[in-house]
């Protein structure tokens, strides 16, 4: 089954060039096009997209304020795209509950492998953009909330997992820090999300560092 994708920028010729990009791909298919976030959000509730491509500057309703709407009321994952690395706005937009973060001048490849990784709930940041966004968007949010106490259910090994995962590592890095199987990775990293109750990598990035598990500045190997 076809990636049902929805394009929201307010430039038209940016939608087209994403819309040719992703037509040359079997199973992403483009369902509709929004210019405001008003059309984005209204867009979701009528097309029911799997994944959204949404630009955060758009006239109307901008783009985080659309992300917030859309994930509060629909199953849809939400790419955000800009054209800075450390856009002022990258961590409102994940707060709002955006899955995912890329560049506007990511190659098409890419973005066609970002989309796809969304819409598995694997994905977190663009290979574009380095590990120093997390600790941007975490410098800049909010004062830490007192720990959940879900956090209480993760295993000793679950919450390595987590640590690792808040500060950007892949399956794969996270796999050969601990010493562990690719399989094993991907199955504690379902469980965290689960007994956590959050949809997806960036949701336990977010929670991560505002409950002070991770906090800015520690780099894959710290303690």
């Amino acid at each position: 089954m076809s990636i049902r994708v929805l394009i929201a920028d307010d430039q038209s010729l940016v939608r087209a060039g994403f819309r040719l990009v992703l037509e040359n791909h079997p199973d992403l298919e483009v369902v509709g096009e929004a210019s405001n976030g008003n059309q984005a959000v209204h867009s979701v509730a009528r097309l029911r997209p799997d994944v959204v491509l949404m630009d955060i500057r758009m006239p109307e309703l901008d783009g985080i304020a659309a992300t917030r709407q859309i994930t509060a009321r629909h199953p849809a994952r939400v790419l955000v795209l800009t054209t800075y690395d450390l856009d002022e706005y990258v961590y409102d937009a994940l707060q709002a509950g955006a899955s995912g973060f890329l560049l506007k001048d990511t190659p098409p490849p890419q973005l066609v492998d970002g989309i796809r990784a969304v819409a598995d709930g694997e994905a977190l940041l663009a290979p574009t953009v380095t590990r120093r966004l997390i600790e941007e968007f975490a410098r800049i949010g909010p004062a830490r909330r007192t720990p959940p106490s879900e956090l209480d259910e993760l295993t000793p090994r679950e919450l390595e997992v987590l640590r690792l995962l808040a500060r950007g590592m892949s399956n794969a890095e996270i796999a050969a820090a601990l010493v562990l199987g690719d399989t094993t990775v991907k199955t504690h990293v379902t469980h965290v999300l689960g007994k956590l109750g959050l949809r997806d990598r960036v949701q336990a990035v977010v929670l991560a560092y505002e409950s002070g598990l991770v906090t800015p500045g520690q780099g894959p190997g710290s303690e």
